[in-house]
């Protein structure tokens, strides 16, 4: 059977010769190996029926007749069917490399081992199909992985502090400089054994940006820190035998992993789906043939479009397209009056924007001034500090804070306060007093309930951001703790980010990006001399009709047709060769 997988829609190859085994994790049923081409996306055919008389049935679930059988089907989005289909293509991608260098070199070290034998060799030639499945999976999860710290993150947050901060999250703040990176490893290893866990934990965290979290613990010799990198002649004394060496680099600071509540909330960022999705030919990539309303790319809907327009031209259509803004009343129409037959409702239908706050308030999660007071955030003690008051009071975007502002206090109102209610324990003024009920407003007056406020409405609502962010302030303070804890509690980025798991291949791959080597980025991008993006390297390889399109692009989450300009300017204005571009258009 192939360790290859496609997403497809069912039934999935019917007639194929493969083997029936069932293999975890799978996207799809065993499929022939099947050519890679840039508009190859999903295979054409019907709903697979039990019978003639159940003709929209489908055999795993019946929510995904007509669409890919994978994922969420409420969820499913041309979107998600995209990247989908780009990452099984990668998960291809790399087992034909490694089949390539097996054909090549059969009986030389894999790199692989199993637990059962960890000192013997397993050769290329012995690595069977079930295994070369789970290391190509491992690969992809890494690469996402690394995509999202050092690509998306990035982007996301353009300035020059938090991409020296994601890219020290993935190789380290001082990988370039030795000593001072095996000075902070040795503190490292004291940090981890300490006893005070507050003070460990919260120094662990910062200090881990020296070494760099990706790989901590992967390398292990005598006389040296559990979190050095192997350098020089030493010996790499780690053991798949030894299980503090296969989990030692993990970190759980003191909690089972999760991603708590908090960071749910701050990661609904529904207002960046536009209503309307810009289709555009890679023939002619610079007009907008058609507005395609992005309720049609959902569910079967996704896969439908997947499979008229192919892989590269939406590639190119949401790789031009600008995102909405993260702000209030701003969500896509098509999200507030969303199809949901299935649930039984009056209605049948759903309002995602109320919908989020809905979930807050079930699941407990502090409105938004006490929520700020517990990250160690500034309070709000009216709706009218949601206003840039440094705007001048005809800038457009001030009378938007302004309506807003009045919107909110319409909504959430207004009361009479008593100075002697306290009410949170969470936070201390400068002269040690608990916040009371009048929030620095005379006793007896009139006030906004601004503790009231939803959690999700204040972060839409923040007025100022740093420059080059996406996200408010409370959202970066939640992001950015949770971003590196998903890369600390897991072993296959920290201790086994080694060949015995991914392979020599594999683990050379996470590395270089793929499997040609470092590939440098012509000239240095904000000033840095940077290997070409993973994304890019990914879109490059799965949809190679992108070749020309992606060559100036530096990172694949900024609008392509967007000049970047100068040290991280904001301008939106195009690069050269995409003048002509309609997204330029006054």
């Amino acid at each position: 059977m192939p360790p290859s997988c496609m997403a497809t829609t069912r039934p999935a190859c019917s007639g194929s010769s493969a083997t029936p085994r069932t293999r975890p994790g799978c996207c799809c049923r065993p499929c022939p190996a099947r050519p890679m081409t840039a508009r190859a996306t999903c295979p054409a055919s019907p709903p697979p029926c039990a019978s003639a008389d159940a003709r929209d049935c489908d055999p795993i679930h019946p929510a995904w007749s007509g669409q890919a059988a994978t994922a969420f089907p409420d969820n499913w989005t041309v979107g998600v069917a995209f990247f989908h289909n780009v990452f099984a293509r990668e998960h291809n991608a790399f087992v034909e490399a490694f089949r390539r260098q097996a054909a090549a070199t059969p009986d030389a070290d894999s790199g692989l081992r199993d637990p059962a034998a960890p000192d013997a060799m397993i050769r290329y030639a012995e690595v069977s199909d079930e295994e070369l499945f789970q290391a190509a999976r491992l690969v992809v999860s890494a690469m996402i992985a690394k995509i999202h710290t050092i690509e998306w993150t990035t982007q996301l947050l353009y300035d020059e502090p938090l991409y020296r901060g994601m890219n020290a999250n993935w190789k380290g703040l001082f990988h370039e400089h030795g000593l001072v990176e095996e000075a902070l490893a040795r503190v490292l290893d004291r940090l981890r054994a300490s006893d005070d866990d507050r003070h460990a934990n919260a120094w662990y965290s910062v200090l881990a940006a020296g070494p760099g979290i990706f790989g901590l613990g992967s390398e292990r010799y005598a006389n040296a820190s559990v979190f050095s990198s192997l350098g020089g002649k030493r010996q790499d004394l780690w053991s798949l035998a030894n299980p503090d060496h296969v989990n030692g680099g993990t970190n759980h600071f003191g909690s089972p992993f999760n991603f708590p509540e908090e960071f749910v909330t701050v990661y609904r960022l529904h207002p960046l789906v536009p209503d309307l999705l810009e289709l555009r030919d890679l023939a002619d990539p610079d007009r907008i043939h058609a507005k395609v309303p992005a309720l049609e790319g959902f569910r079967a809907g996704a896969s439908d479009l997947l499979r008229q327009e192919g892989l590269a031209d939406w590639a190119l259509s949401m790789g031009r397209q600008r995102l909405g803004l993260l702000t209030l009343g701003n969500h896509g129409r098509f999200l507030q009056n969303l199809a949901m037959g299935h649930l039984g409702s009056e209605t049948g239908r759903l309002d995602i924007a109320a919908l989020d706050i809905i979930r807050d308030r079930e699941r407990g999660v502090p409105r938004f001034n006490e929520f700020r007071r517990q990250y160690g955030l500034r309070q709000m003690t009216s709706f009218d500090d949601f206003i840039d008051t440094t705007l001048p009071a005809d800038h457009p975007e001030r009378q938007h804070q302004e309506t807003m502002a009045a919107r909110m206090r319409e909504i959430y109102g207004q009361h009479v306060c008593d100075a002697d209610k306290v009410i949170s324990h969470a936070y201390r003024d400068a002269n040690g007093d608990y916040p009371d009920d009048c929030l620095g407003h005379p006793d007896g007056t009139l006030v906004d309930n601004v503790e009231d406020l939803d959690t999700v409405v204040g972060w839409l609502a923040e007025p100022v951001r740093p420059h080059g962010y996406a996200i408010s302030e409370t959202q970066f303070v939640v992001f950015i703790l949770n971003a590196s804890r998903r890369l600390f509690s897991d072993r296959f980025f920290t201790s086994s980010f080694r060949p015995e798991f991914y392979t020599r291949l594999g683990h050379d791959w996470v590395m270089n990006n793929g499997p040609d080597g470092v590939i440098m980025e012509d000239g240095a991008p904000n000033g840095h001399h940077q290997p070409v993006s993973p994304m890019k390297r990914v879109l490059q390889r799965t949809v190679p009709a992108l070749a020309t399109e992606l060559d100036p692009v530096v990172n694949v989450f900024d609008p392509w047709a967007r000049d970047r300009g100068t040290y991280y300017s904001l301008d939106w204005t195009p690069r050269p060769g995409a003048e002509a571009d309609e997204s330029f258009t006054p």
